[in-house]
């Protein structure tokens, strides 16, 4: 089902952007950004979101990010913004002009992290699979939009039965560029249920 962009809501409006039926465009505002305290010690709660309100307890929402980044930590790509303190989101952020960072971040109660993977500066879109169990969730990414490769699976401590998900553009440093969202979507769940190991009984 394709995510109707009247649905969306912004946390920290943007000054520059356009939402149409199909996509959604930023002009991303130089010294913005999200991350909460580990490693660098600071606390960073500026980028622009936009996000719907889900209640579904399993689906997926799939987005097709464009980007013209080109100066250090320029990012764009998925979010599950619930509070300054308790999100996650997954992106492609540009470090110089041979590699960027495809990575995500889980921040649960005032403390991120960041897992990524280096990929080639010359790539200009990705797209990104966001999944929900309940309250794990699981992101996965894309170069063609068909076949999806796995980036994280956490937990979320602060989630409810409604989630927020959407999407961020920011520019940390002097710099701004425009993001390009598309073909979002909501689906079914893709992530499916495990059929492994069982769960441990509960003592």
């Amino acid at each position: 089902m394709k995510l109707d962009t009247k649905y969306l809501q912004w946390t920290r409006e943007p000054d520059h952007y356009t939402i149409t039926d199909d996509k959604v465009e930023i002009i991303t505002r130089p010294h913005t950004d999200l991350w909460q305290r580990t490693y660098y010690h600071f606390r960073n709660d500026s980028a622009p979101v936009l996000q719907a309100y889900i209640d579904d307890q399993y689906f997926s929402f799939v987005v097709k990010t464009e980007f013209e980044s080109k100066h250090r930590y320029d990012q764009c790509g998925i979010v599950m913004y619930i509070d300054s303190e308790n999100w996650l989101k997954a992106s492609v952020e540009y470090e110089n002009e041979k590699i960027q960072r495809l990575g995500s971040v889980v921040t649960n109660n005032g403390y991120s992290d960041w897992a990524s993977t280096d990929v080639d500066a010359s790539i200009k879109s990705m797209w990104f699979r966001f999944s929900r169990r309940e309250s794990d969730f699981c992101i996965e990414n894309s170069f063609d939009g068909v076949n999806y490769s796995q980036m994280r699976i956490c937990h979320m401590f602060s989630s409810s039965t409604i989630v927020p998900l959407g999407i961020y553009a920011c520019s940390p440093e002097d710099s701004s560029f425009k993001a390009v969202f598309a073909n979002m979507e909501i689906t079914d769940c893709k992530w499916l249920a495990h059929d492994g190991q069982k769960p441990d009984k509960e003592k």
